[in-house]
């Protein structure tokens, strides 16, 4: 898998190369947006590590500006992030940022989650092309969701929430299991990033959201009824 990463911070930089090159890895890093958008032209990765503070063009621009780009929109963006702040996280999430991760991070987690993007996207193409509920229709080839003929962006995590569930309609499944499934079983987050991105996801979802019903104290169920 290409991986490109993007970070002005040069000891970040050659840690997160030497440890993604030790897995296998194609790396090729950049320490500001110009010269990442030069070789972006050039040749397209499967996976951008994008940090938020840049010298030149912040990062959340960048961002905007590969999900604006049909060319680049599919590919898959980890943000490298500082900032403890829900709304920063959020922020990043909502524009079409599929993971992040915080600073100082250590090797065992960046491998980990840049592992589970490359896990589901070795499997994508082993799944049913089709996947169907109630007016909601998953291009799993394409990666590309319809919401009653039209089509709506999902993030990466979102994407495979919003088909988890439905693989799944009418079971209720915990928040750890959905942490297990959707981050990884090594990630070491809190139940709490589940309920941000199932608020993220209803909100997209519009009228649709209905079918998502909260189970109190357990987690979330795709009920096939409103």
């Amino acid at each position: 898998m290409i991986v490109y990463v993007v970070e002005d911070d040069t000891s970040i930089l050659k840690l997160i190369e030497y440890s993604l090159k030790s897995k296998g890895y194609e790396v090729s890093c950049f320490e500001n947006g110009k010269d990442f958008f030069n070789q972006l032209s050039l040749k397209l990765p499967s996976l951008v590590l994008l940090d938020i503070m840049l010298p030149d063009i912040d990062g959340i621009e960048i961002l905007k500006r590969l999900k604006a780009n049909p060319m680049t929109a599919g590919i898959w963006v980890m943000m490298i992030t500082a900032k403890t702040g829900e709304y920063d996280i959020i922020s990043a999430l909502d524009l079409g940022a599929d993971d992040y991760i915080k600073k100082p991070f250590s090797v065992m987690e960046l491998l980990s989650r840049v592992g589970a993007i490359e896990r589901r996207a070795n499997t994508t193409n082993s799944n049913e092309k089709f996947i169907k509920f109630n007016g909601i229709v998953i291009d799993n080839l394409k990666r590309l969701v319809t919401i009653d003929e039209k089509v709506v962006n999902f993030t990466f995590k979102e994407y495979e929430l919003l088909k988890y569930l439905i693989l799944n309609k009418d079971i209720v499944i915990s928040r750890e299991k959905l942490l297990t499934y959707i981050w990884g079983y090594d990630y070491e987050g809190e139940t709490r990033t589940v309920d941000m991105h199932i608020k993220l996801l209803r909100d997209k979802l519009g009228d649709k959201r209905k079918y998502i019903k909260t189970i109190r104290g357990v987690g979330y169920m795709l009920s096939s009824k409103e």
